[in-house]
């Protein structure tokens, strides 16, 4: 991972990395904005206001449940996701866990706000019967369909290339939420915005990988992604939230295009690296503001 040289303080952004402690934080959620927390992201958006937050986007444990090392045909080992996050005890357990954090974002989340949940068949039937349970709204089921999928090695089943996002406000009043639909058209040659998108996963250099060439994270999400989502669901200067920040993907991308973020994340392993990449954001939003006053953005 990212190692702090001993004796010198981490360089750290105007965001700064702050270990969650109810007694430092009051009802106010400026204490929040652009701030990476470390710590469990119940107990952290316990403490952020009522009706405060305009987007959230959440990539939750997938409880993917494997069972078996998988290997390729060439017999090399899949280097999947079995991380520790990743681990319940029992269906019951992950419900229970899902609840409790969606039934946070839901109270923290405008009326004028709205929610991107994303899984796949191991947990994403689960999560949005909690979310219609709690009473948000379903405004679309998007489907991300990955170009490069990884295969099915053992050939029992169908190549999984895809994954579910649920896109919601917080209950069925909410009418006035933000969606820019203009936008979504101009990007998409002048026709409507569908809700099958075509990305591939990320790889090559978007991907983060540590000293020994290893992904730092099993699960991170492509950019283009998070672009997407961001744009057109938020407006600039707009607060993003991100209950399970990873490598910080949500946080880069919403201050890229002017939108305020609040990462949380409980795995020490990745706040570093989250640190990382918005300083190294910061110095490339620095050299394009110096050398042309603005920033140009493709997309």
């Amino acid at each position: 991972m990212y190692k702090k040289k001993k004796g010198k303080k981490p360089l750290l952004m105007k965001s700064n990395i702050v270990i969650y402690d109810a007694k430092t934080f009051t009802k106010n959620v400026s204490d929040f904005t652009n701030k990476i927390i470390e710590g469990n992201c119940t107990e952290v958006m316990k403490a952020i206001p009522d009706n405060s937050i305009d987007l959230i986007f959440a990539d939750p444990p997938y409880n993917l449940q494997l069972q078996n090392i998988l290997i390729r045909p060439n017999n090399s080992i899949v280097n999947g996701v079995n991380d520790n996050w990743d681990k319940f005890g029992s269906f019951e357990e992950y419900d229970e866990f899902i609840k409790n954090w969606l039934y946070e974002c839901q109270r923290i989340l405008k009326k004028t706000g709205t929610i991107w949940v994303i899984g796949a068949y191991h947990n994403i039937f689960r999560v949005g019967k909690v979310m219609q349970d709690l009473g948000f709204w379903i405004l679309n089921d998007v489907v991300w369909i990955k170009t490069n999928p990884m295969p099915n090695f053992r050939g029992v089943r169908f190549t999984n290339a895809h994954e579910t996002l649920i896109w919601a406000t917080k209950d069925k009043y909410s009418k006035k939420y933000t969606f820019n639909y203009k936008l979504m058209k101009e990007m998409n040659n002048g026709k409507q915005m569908r809700s099958d998108w075509y990305f591939s996963l990320c790889t090559g250099d978007e991907r983060i990988k540590d000293e020994n060439g290893q992904k730092v994270h099993s699960t991170q999400k492509p950019e283009k992604l998070l672009t997407r989502i961001i744009l057109a669901t938020s407006k600039e200067g707009d607060i993003v939230l991100d209950p399970f920040a990873g490598t910080g993907t949500t946080g880069y991308i919403a201050k890229k295009f002017g939108r305020n973020y609040i990462m949380i994340e409980k795995e020490h392993k990745y706040i570093e690296v989250i640190n990382k990449r918005l300083k190294e954001l910061d110095d490339d939003l620095f050299v394009s503001r110096k050398s042309e006053n603005k920033i140009l953005v493709k997309t």
